[in-house]
């Protein structure tokens, strides 16, 4: 190797390994505390790797990564803005601010970005001020370009249901999953309505109205979301145990197909969801309880009681170890195959995570 090639590997070796980190990395989590810091935690570490304050008023609660994971787009400002976060250098780089004027205007849990990156889903709920009282505006979904800077206005504005707490984008790009009282797939571009799920609309015989409470987005493993829903059935009498039912929605992005099924009389109040992306007939559950449901013969595995309320969840890459967050400050991490509880992380000075989301990012 001549002097020249042995410096220009030399340089190519350096430039490779100051590189930010990519979507093939390491595994990380993401979530956030009171009063508005974002939290980057190694899991295999067991420790929170880096924190990032962001300015103004909290607290945060949706956090939606970029598919690249250098970004993160979260929810602050009493749920009035969305700012994007870069996590190599901790400089805010997006902010969006949803009021205008006598418009003021709230975010309710949707939030996504499209596989490419380039856009922001944000779901968006506005009222105009009067002299005495609110003026209820239509809601809507506010679409951003990613790349709009710290006064980003939306690029367009798409129709939507009230009551939407839910937005997925599929694999390809192509459709927009919009969870409210049913499912609408939409067409990103124009907000088109290409087809409706019911769910709380369901015709199902002998049963009265699910109630599905989906607020937590933590899907981004199995690229499927699934739910909790809690049903009264109408042919039996209301004291019988088995007038309860609880069962689990699904939906996959890829595909479109819902799925509803009762796995047993309702025994645990359960929040939200996550889906095993390796064994995909696993979903583990959580509030008090951390619980195993087999989808695939819809019917419960194991269920744990946990040391506190845990609102949300995620799962390992590997499909071998679940987290359970929110509520307090600590992330509790179980095993996928006993539900033994095999470590804790504590969050920077004990801080509340509320009602936050819990991702996971790859860098």
């Amino acid at each position: 190797m001549t002097s020249k090639s042995f410096v220009a590997a030399l340089l190519a070796l350096a430039a490779f390994a100051f590189q930010p980190a990519t979507a093939s990395g390491k595994e990380y989590i993401l979530t956030s505390t009171k009063p508005n810091t974002l939290v980057l935690v190694d899991p295999a570490a067991r420790k929170v790797a880096r924190t990032y304050k962001i300015a103004g008023p909290g607290a945060p609660l949706g956090i939606a990564p970029s598919p690249d994971g250098r970004i993160a787009y979260v929810v602050t400002n009493h749920w009035g803005s969305v700012v994007g976060i870069d996590l190599d250098s901790g400089n805010e780089v997006f902010r969006a601010d949803l009021s205008d004027g006598a418009i003021r205007a709230r975010n309710m849990f949707g939030l996504e970005v499209s596989p490419d990156g380039k856009e922001l889903f944000v779901m968006r709920s506005p009222v105009r001020l009067g002299q005495g009282e609110y003026e209820v505006q239509d809601v809507g979904i506010a679409v951003y370009r990613t790349d709009a800077g710290l006064k980003a206005r939306p690029d367009r504005i798409l129709p939507v249901p009230r009551r939407t707490t839910g937005l997925f984008m599929a694999p390809a790009g192509d459709k927009l999953y919009a969870v409210s009282w049913d499912i609408h797939t939409l067409d990103p571009k124009d907000g088109k309505v290409l087809k409706v799920d019911k769910v709380a609309n369901w015709d199902r015989p002998n049963y009265g109205t699910p109630d599905v409470f989906g607020v937590w987005n933590q899907y981004e493993q199995a690229k499927m979301f699934v739910n909790p829903y809690f049903v009264a059935r109408t042919d039996v009498a209301p004291t019988d145990p088995s007038a309860a039912k609880t069962g689990l929605l699904t939906l996959d992005f890829a595909t479109g197909k819902v799925t509803m099924a009762d796995f047993e009389d309702s025994a645990a109040i359960m929040f939200s969801s996550v889906v095993n992306p390796v064994r995909r007939n696993e979903v583990f559950s959580v509030y008090n309880t951390l619980t195993k449901t087999d989808i695939g013969t819809n019917r419960l595995v194991k269920r744990v009681t946990l040391p506190h309320t845990y609102y949300c969840l995620n799962i390992s890459g590997d499909g071998k170890e679940v987290y359970v967050a929110g509520t307090v400050s600590d992330i509790g991490i179980y095993s996928t195959e006993t539900l033994e509880r095999i470590g804790e992380i504590r969050l920077p000075d004990d801080h509340d995570m509320g009602g936050t989301w819990i991702r996971m990012v790859q860098r």
